[in-house]
Order: C-alpha cells, then sequence, then structure tokens
C-alpha cells in the first residue's frame, strides 16, 4: 500500500522538464563538463556526484570570489538547471555568495525517478559535495528551497543544527495541504513540511518573491541574516516571516 500511495504520490507532484533544458558535453582539449546551451565561464563548474540511492546528480557551481557564504539552492518544479542558469549566476553576483544548484533525480540529465526519498538524497548528496569538494563549513551556508525544493530543504535543515540560514521560497506546507484545505498531517502525505518546520534551528525567511530577496540582501550576503529586517516600504512584499519560528499558526496556509 505504502508503494502505492508513494507512486502515485510523485505522479502527482513531479513534473520535470521534458526533454530536459540542456546536455552535458566535455569540452574538446580539456575534457571540462559543461551546459552545451552556455558559453564556459572561469567562475562557473559543472559538476556530478552520486547520491546514496544510486542517481549520478548534475549540478552547477558558481564560484564568486567575495564569497562569504554558500547558497545550495533547491529548485522549483517543472524546472532544471538549464533553466536556473542565468539566475544562478546572477544570484551569485548580487548576493557576493558562491552557489550550488543541483537537479534532483530524474530531472534535467540526473539520473533516475522523482520521488521524495530521493529528493531527500539528492540533496544530501549536495551538501556532501559542497563540504568534501569544496571545504565548505555547514555554518557557512544557506539552504534555499524553492516551491517543491522546500521539501528536501526543510528535511536537511532539521538535521543540520549549525546551519547559516534558510530561505523558503514558494513553499508548500505539504503535498496535501497544495490541494485540501486538511488540518491534520496523514501517514500518506508527502514533504510534511509543517511539521518540521518548527524543529529548524536556525534562522529561517519564508517570501514569496525573488525580487524581495535581491532587494534585502542586497550587496553583501553576510548582512542578511538578523532578526529585524528594515523591508524599505517593498509593494511587493506579501509575506516575510523571520524564525526563529516555533508556531506554524503564525503564518497562515495562503501565504505560506
Amino acid at each position: 500500500m505504502g508503494g502505492v500511495t508513494s507512486s502515485m504520490a510523485a505522479k502527482l507532484a513531479f513534473f520535470p522538464p521534458n526533454p530536459p533544458s540542456y546536455k552535458v558535453v566535455k569540452e574538446e582539449g580539456t575534457g571540462v563538463l559543461v551546459l552545451d546551451r552556455f558559453p564556459r565561464r572561469e567562475n562557473v563548474e559543472v559538476v556530478k556526484f552520486p547520491s546514496r540511492r544510486g542517481a549520478e546528480i548534475v549540478a552547477v557551481y558558481v564560484r564568486h570570489p567575495m564569497a562569504k557564504s554558500t547558497v545550495l539552492y533547491s529548485h522549483g518544479n517543472a524546472a532544471d538547471i538549464g533553466q536556473m542558469h542565468e539566475l544562478f549566476i546572477e544570484l551569485s553576483t548580487r548576493l557576493r555568495v558562491n552557489l550550488l544548484g543541483y537537479d534532483y533525480s530524474g530531472y534535467g540529465q540526473s539520473s533516475g525517478k522523482p520521488s521524495e526519498n530521493n529528493t531527500y538524497a539528492d540533496i544530501e548528496a549536495a551538501y556532501k559535495y559542497l563540504v568534501e569538494n569544496y571545504g565548505t563549513k555547514q555554518e557557512d551556508i544557506i539552504l534555499y528551497g524553492q516551491s517543491v525544493g522546500s521539501g528536501p530543504t526543510l528535511d536537511l535543515a532539521v538535521r543540520l543544527p549549525g546551519l547559516r540560514a534558510v530561505i523558503l521560497h514558494s513553499a508548500i506546507l505539504s503535498g496535501l495541504r497544495v490541494m485540501y484545505p486538511v488540518k491534520r498531517t496523514y501517514w500518506f502525505d508527502i514533504y510534511k513540511n509543517i511539521d518540521k518546520i518548527p524543529l529548524v534551528k536556525c534562522p529561517v525567511l519564508v517570501m514569496h518573491l525573488m525580487r524581495l530577496l535581491i532587494a534585502l540582501m542586497g550587496s553583501s550576503c553576510g548582512n542578511f541574516v538578523k532578526r529585524n529586517m528594515n523591508l524599505c516600504g517593498s509593494k511587493e512584499a506579501t509575506t516575510v516571516t523571520w524564525k526563529p519560528i516555533r508556531n506554524m499558526s503564525n503564518i497562515s496556509e495562503n501565504s505560506y
């Protein structure tokens, strides 16, 4: 029964672009991996790494020379890192951060099939790659989860108490709560974010608009983890909530 439910949830929850928006190719002469749609940049690396569930994950690492923090970006549904590529570069440039964006199993050129548990393994593999290959420290990492990416983001955040921060962009309360106004958690639900977020120990920003993030973080990502923020009267700021969040009733289901 559990397997059938999981399979049905996957069909309803995951929409990888078909066909993928990019291919991974080796540059002639150097053997360096690149995305075929984009010119090679010295500060951008295309990498692959295995997940504990057997998938080969494709990711893009954008380096900034002045970075003090690294964003681990879990993108939204119906997207892949080819579609996110220019945004990753812009975020790294504007916010002065390193950024690792990855494709979930079954998305883009990552192997395997999309599922809730696979996305948890995917983000774990991405985090491990940052630590082992770039020497990134937990306290310098900001987890960024957009839409369905809020699921793996919060799952990892619960297990990493020393994170610099978590950003939830158009996050979901849970898979079932996207479709129905339920008030309790059922065993067959997926991405039970509403139950996990009280367990996150670092500051959390809940928002809906990318432009607000850029306005807040401006020239230095190191300044953004604050308890009190001046939103400069932004008309685009629909919902901004800084954690520690102890009670999800403080955030309406529509705004979260």
